[in-house]
Parts: C-alpha cells; structure tokens; sequence
C-alpha cells in the first residue's frame, strides 16, 4: 500500500524537531520511502484546490532520514514527477536574503513570510547512489533551504518568532490573509 497525505505529520508533532540520519546506502526500503513521500505530496496537493504540493522531507512521513524529494516543474500540476536528494547538503549561501511566502505540508493552512538566500549551491545522492550539484535560485533555492532545515529538525515558523507581522491563514478562497502572532501560536505550531 502506498503513502496517503494521512501519512504526512504535522506540528506540534515532536518527531519532526528531530534530526534526520543520513543515508549509508541506498537500499530498497530507501527507494520505497522516496515512493511513499512522493506519493503522499501527490495525494496532499490532490485534497487542496489551492496548493501544490513541490517538495517534503522524509521525516515529514515520519521516516528519520536525511531524504528530499523536489518536484521538477512547479507550474504543471498535472507533472507529478519528482527529483531525489539523499544526504542533501547546503555548501554555499549566496546572493541576497530575501522575504517570500512559504507554506509547509507539515503547518496545516498557516503560512510566512521568511527571509532566505536567493541563492544556494547543494550537493546529494541521487537515487542510484551517484553524487549530483545543484545552482538554485529563486524559488527553487527557497524550496531547498527549507527542506534541507527539515532534515535538520527546524522549521520554517522557527525563523520567524521574531517576527509578529510574519503570519498568514489560507482561505477557502486560496487567498492568504494577515493572522497574529497570537493566532498562529493557539495553532501549536511553535511546540
């Protein structure tokens, strides 16, 4: 049976504060968790008109390993292909920081605005095991920043609890609307 979005866990969840362990060889329950994480964002973004579902982290189906997996085209929803990152590492931060929305699958209907480089340079596995280096930028290299802090045990709202104004609730409407400080704490999300 593959992975559902139930299998996805949220905050105040613990597990997800943990740090993930690497990867010492990529077996066949390692190429089956990567199916299960690609197979529960796809059920994730088919429950949610508004969103699409671009990349998780294998702690976020509550398997401690240091796994992402990154959607290859952020504009199709209908491409539900992923690329795989095993031991992702972050070598070099570059450009500028900037502010831009970000949402979790594992922050149920909250988002922030969260400062990042606009420019990363990472290093992984991919799944047969073969080193890959990739240069992102934009959104791309947002997606790896926060990705790569899951694996890390952190989450995006933990680079914001200095900051009141950061919070935004998604509508029924898939607009975001301004929310307090206070508001996103009652959700747990800082547990």
């Amino acid at each position: 049976m593959s992975a559902t979005k139930d299998s996805i866990i949220a905050l105040p969840n613990g597990h997800l504060r943990q740090k993930s362990q690497r990867v010492p060889i990529i077996t066949d329950q390692i190429r089956r968790v990567v199916q299960d994480m690609i197979d529960a964002t796809v059920d994730w973004e088919d429950s949610r008109p508004h969103e699409v579902g671009v990349a998780l982290a294998a702690v976020q189906i509550d398997q401690p390993y240091r796994i992402i997996v990154v959607r290859n085209d952020f504009e199709d929803k209908d491409n539900k292909t992923f690329g795989v990152f095993i031991n992702p590492e972050i070598v070099k931060l570059e450009g500028e920081i900037e502010e831009d929305f970000e949402g979790c699958l594992s922050v149920t209907d909250i988002y922030g605005k969260v400062p990042r480089y606009n420019k990363v340079r990472v290093r992984a596995l991919d799944i047969n095991g073969r080193p890959i280096r990739v240069k992102a930028e934009g959104f791309l290299a947002r997606i790896f920043q926060h990705e790569v802090d899951h694996t890390n045990g952190l989450m995006f709202v933990d680079h914001l609890k200095d900051h009141r104004q950061a919070f935004y609730e998604l509508t029924n409407e898939g607009k975001l609307e301004a929310i307090t400080y206070e508001q996103a704490e009652q959700t747990g999300i800082f547990r």
